[in-house]
């Protein structure tokens, strides 16, 4: 699933291809994604920030990468930058994370304008979604395991952006942290 590219704005890659141990092993087997909040699923809420923000977007579903032994968040990271390899940059947004702020995307992608990687923080925690500059795009589409983008991040200064958006460190891993996302998301309302 993708959105129309603006090629001035980086292009936001939803990761939603992930197995969702931890939260199965604790709901007796629920995909975090499909459980609900407020409503509508996790996977649900975390894409209408992403079509909020205005920016355009590509997910990343288990179907994307099925074709590769034990995927990790590298593999779908690598898979989602050589779908939108023509994107003037990339924000990486794990899709656990449903309450982003529309705000705090646009925020990153207007940082990455002028950073090569940017990583939001909030109360002192880096949080996602994290952006890499076009230059990035080569290194990004060589990532793979569990890793993510983290020996990315580590070649380059991350420029750090203050966020006041729990929304950036809070996903979803567990039934107590959709239970603390249920409390933030009737805060907010």
């Amino acid at each position: 699933m993708s959105s129309k590219t603006n090629n001035s704005l980086p292009t936001v890659v939803v990761l939603a291809a992930g197995r969702s141990e931890r939260f199965k092993a604790a709901s007796g087997g629920q995909h975090k994604l499909d459980t609900i909040l407020h409503g509508r699923s996790v996977l649900e809420h975390t894409l209408a920030n992403v079509q909020a923000s205005g920016l355009p977007f590509h997910v990343v579903q288990a179907t994307d990468t099925a074709h590769i032994e034990n995927a990790g968040m590298g593999d779908s990271i690598a898979t989602g930058v050589a779908a939108t390899h023509h994107a003037n940059g990339w924000l990486i947004l794990p899709a656990d994370l449903p309450l982003v702020m529309p705000k705090t995307l646009l925020t990153l992608a207007l940082e990455l304008a002028s950073h090569e990687v940017v990583v939001p923080v909030y109360n002192n925690q880096r949080g996602h979604p994290v952006g890499f500059s076009a230059r990035c795009g080569e290194a990004l589409r060589q990532v793979s395991g569990d890793q993510g983008a983290a020996r990315v991040v580590a070649q380059h200064k991350a420029h750090l952006v203050p966020v006041d958006d729990i929304g950036c460190v809070l996903d979803v891993d567990t039934p107590e942290q959709l239970a603390q996302a249920e409390r933030v998301f009737l805060q907010r309302a």
